[in-house]
Order: C-alpha cells, then structure tokens, then sequence
C-alpha cells in the first residue's frame, strides 16, 4: 500500500531533522557548547592560538580538536565569519516538550514568543535579555524564524547553551496551550491602549508570556486574535521605535514578577 503523501513528508521532514547539523563558531560560543553536557559535539576545528586559549574547555569536551593553519582554516563557514580560530560543529539542542519547559522552575515564569523573527542576530540578542531576566524560555516557529546557526550563537554570547530556546510548528496552538497551562498572554503592540505595567496591575504572580512580532510588520492579525492582551511600551515623546530585540528586554524588565 503506497503511503500518503503527508506521511511521506512527515517521515522526511524527521530524517532531514536528524542529519541537521550546526557549526559554531568564536571563542566564546565554542567554550560554552564544549563544557555543555547537553551539547552533542561532532567535529572540533581550532587554531594552535585558539586551542591554547581554550585548552580546559577542549579537555572538557571530550573531542580530539583539528589543529588547522589559520590561512586555511578548515571548517566549512561563510566566508564573512568572525570565527576567531575555533569552530565547533554540533547536534541542535533538544530542550524537550513545552509543557516541562513552561513549567519549569520556582514562582511565576516569564516566556518571549517570537512571531516570525527570523533574524538571527536579533533572535541571538533576545536569548542573552532572556537569560539575563529569568526567562523559561524563547519560543519561535519551525518555519520563519531563525534556526540555530554560528551567527545566533555568537550573538547570544553563550546564553544559547543555557537558555531554552523552541521551535515549534504553530504559533497559534503554542498560545493556546500556554493559556491552558494558566499563562496570561501579552502581544506587543506599538498601538496598544494599555502599556505593559498597566496589564500586569495587581497580577504579576501570573505566569506571562509576551509576544513579539518581526520588525515592520508586528505581530500578525491571527497571532492579536490569540493574545488576551494587546500591550505597548511607553515612550517619551511622539514618535519612537525600538529594534525586536530591544523591545524584548524592555518588556521583560517590566514585566519582572
């Protein structure tokens, strides 16, 4: 019997998932994922300057490095890549089911959702406020938004290897499932009547997630339906714009139990 189409796409789907690989790169992103017992490491290119510099990490990390001349360094990166002379090829995190991540911890969590921010320098920024703030998690969708790359992990400057960060098929089902678990949550919007303090009076013992939307276009109109609250963060004159990044460690700090 030939199987349907979807059952196709799904078994590759799951194939491709398990061939994924990401190379990091940078002296800090590549310390932090070897002392990382969570991190499946594969494939370890240094310099003989880096793997001095790194030299209790590498022993950590259990992987035989690849000392390379830094005129012909040996890790398959862009071209553009500040790799500093270490690259570290590895496994994805699996941070497991969103249910034990929400609900992980003491006292009322807080959670970033991303609606279609794809910018992996962005993305990378938000999981360092998020790490800095106490959040539980970042959560984006499998589909437009960034995946793990070397970028990301630069830019999150280590915090990729301890702040959970999830990628999961629908958005929408995602709020809805939060808001089962007893989440309250909170759409950024530039528009909103009410400002982030404001939504939070009298109940920031509530578990909170707050959403953000790429930059230009905001959230989505779907993604406003779901929310059970629209707010803002306030500025102080008439006309003021923060980058998605930006807004995402403003919003936590105000939103701070």
């Amino acid at each position: 019997m030939k199987k349907p189409k979807w059952v196709i796409e799904k078994e590759q789907g799951k194939k491709a998932a398990a061939a994924e690989t990401v190379w990091l790169f940078g002296l800090h992103a590549v310390r932090d994922a070897l002392v990382n017992p969570r991190r499946q490491k594969l494939r370890l290119v240094l310099t003989r300057n880096a793997a001095d510099r790194l030299g209790d990490a590498v022993a950590q990390g259990g992987l035989e490095p690849e000392i390379c001349d830094p005129r012909k360094f040996a890790a398959p990166l862009d071209p553009g890549s500040v790799h500093q002379g270490a690259a570290l090829e590895v496994k994805p995190l699996d941070w497991g089911p969103l249910d034990e991540v929400a609900m992980a911890g003491e006292g009322a969590p807080r959670l970033v959702l991303l609606d279609r921010v794809t910018d992996p320098h962005n993305v990378g920024a938000i999981l360092r406020s998020a790490e800095v703030f106490g959040a539980a998690a970042v959560i984006g969708t499998r589909h437009h938004s960034a995946p793990e790359t070397g970028a990301l992990a630069k830019t999150a400057s280590g915090a990729l290897e301890r702040q959970p960060y999830l990628r999961l098929t629908n958005l929408s089902e995602t709020i809805r499932s939060l808001q089962s678990m007893g989440y309250l949550v909170l759409g950024l919007d530039g528009e909103a009547e009410q400002t982030v303090e404001e939504a939070l009076e009298g109940r920031r013992d509530r578990a909170v997630a707050l959403v953000l939307g790429a930059e230009g276009p905001g959230l989505r109109p779907k993604t406003k339906e779901h929310c059970d609250a629209l707010v803002r963060i306030p500025f102080a004159r008439d006309f003021g714009s923060l980058n998605v990044s930006n807004a995402a460690a403003v919003a936590l700090y105000a939103a701070r139990p």
